[in-house]
C-alpha cells in the first residue's frame, strides 16, 4: 500500500440527508488522485462503495451497528457541532498484516477513535503523519462537541514524522502550538485564508494562500494534509510540501463536498509551478 489512512468515515447530517465526511474520505480520495494505491481502515455501518468502487481504493471496515455521525448547527453565537453516534475504536487487530508495510500511514481520527498502541504495528522506517483534530474533541451526553487537551506520550509523538493541525483545532492557543512544535519533527498549522505555517528544526515559515471565492471549506484541511504527507515523503522538504498543499487546498474550497478533491490535472499543474519556483 502506498497510502494507508486510519480513521472513521463519517456521515455528516444535512437538511434532507447526509454526506460522507471525515479525514478518511477526503485524504484517501486525494491520495488516489495522485495515482497512489490507497487503503482505508475504518469502522461503521456506512456503505463504503463510494470509495471502494474506485480503482486502487481498498477499504477494510470493522462492522458496527452505527456510523460516526456529526451534525453542525449555525447559531447566533457561532457553529455548534454534535456527535450523534460513534463507531468503535480502531486497534491493532483492525489493520491487515499485509498493510503494515505501507509507505505512508496517516492517522486521521475524528472522534478519539484510534488506540495509541496501534502505532506499534508499523516499522520504524514507515512515514507516519497525523491530523489529530479528533483527539482534541470531547462531547457531553447530548453530543455537544467541545475542545479537550490532547495528551499523547512522548514516545508516541516521537514516532510521528509530521503533524498537521488547524488553528481552530487548538482554539487559537499559541501555547499549545509552541509545546507541540518543541516535541515534533515537523508541525504544520493551517490558518484558512491566511495560509499555513511550518515548524521544522527550530525554524518557522509562513506560506500565504491565494485569494479564492470560498464555496465550501469542508475537507480542505484533510486535502492539505494528504498532499503534504505525500510530497514530504517524496522530497523530504517541508517548505516545498507546504507550498503544494496550500495551492491544492486553496483550489478545493471553490467546490462543494467531495467534489473538492483535486484532479490529476490540477495536481500536475500545481506541482510544475512549485518546482519552477524552487529552481
Amino acid at each position: 500500500m502506498d497510502y494507508l489512512i486510519i480513521g472513521h468515515i463519517t456521515e455528516d447530517l444535512l437538511d434532507g440527508g447526509f454526506t460522507h465526511g471525515g479525514s478518511a474520505s477526503y485524504s484517501s480520495l486525494t491520495a488516489h488522485a495522485f495515482g497512489l494505491d490507497v487503503g482505508i481502515v475504518t469502522a461503521g455501518a456506512t456503505d463504503t462503495d463510494f470509495l471502494s468502487s474506485r480503482e486502487k481504493m481498498h477499504v477494510v471496515q470493522t462492522h458496527s451497528p452505527v456510523t460516526t455521525t456529526f451534525k453542525n448547527l449555525e447559531t447566533p453565537t457561532g457553529r455548534k457541532q454534535y456527535l450523534l453516534k460513534a463507531a468503535p475504536v480502531l486497534a491493532a487487530q483492525d489493520v491487515p498484516p499485509g498493510w503494515r508495510s505501507s509507505r505512508i500511514v496517516h492517522f486521521g481520527p475524528v472522534a478519539q477513535e484510534i488506540d495509541p498502541g496501534l502505532i506499534d504495528c508499523f516499522p520504524r522506517e514507515t512515514f507516519i503523519g497525523m491530523t489529530p483534530q479528533g483527539c482534541m474533541r470531547s462531547w457531553d451526553e447530548q453530543g455537544l462537541v467541545t475542545y479537550c487537551d490532547w495528551q499523547p506520550s512522548q514516545e508516541f509523538l516521537g514516532r510521528l514524522d509530521a503533524v498537521v493541525i488547524s488553528i481552530e483545532d487548538v482554539q487559537g492557543n499559541e501555547d499549545i502550538i509552541s509545546g507541540l512544535a518543541r516535541q515534533l519533527d515537523v508541525l504544520v498549522v493551517t490558518e484558512g485564508y491566511n495560509g499555513a505555517r511550518v515548524y521544522w528544526h527550530g525554524d518557522v515559515r509562513r506560506f500565504d494562500a491565494p485569494s479564492v471565492d470560498v464555496v465550501d471549506p469542508t475537507g480542505a484541511g484533510d486535502i492539505f494534509a494528504a498532499v503534504f504527507f505525500i510530497r514530504m515523503l517524496a522530497a523530504r522538504d517541508p517548505w516545498q510540501a507546504t507550498r503544494l498543499a496550500v495551492s491544492l487546498a486553496s483550489l478545493s474550497v471553490s467546490r462543494k463536498g467531495l467534489e473538492s478533491i483535486p484532479t490529476a490535472a490540477e495536481i500536475n499543474s500545481a506541482s510544475v509551478e512549485i518546482l519552477k519556483g524552487a529552481s
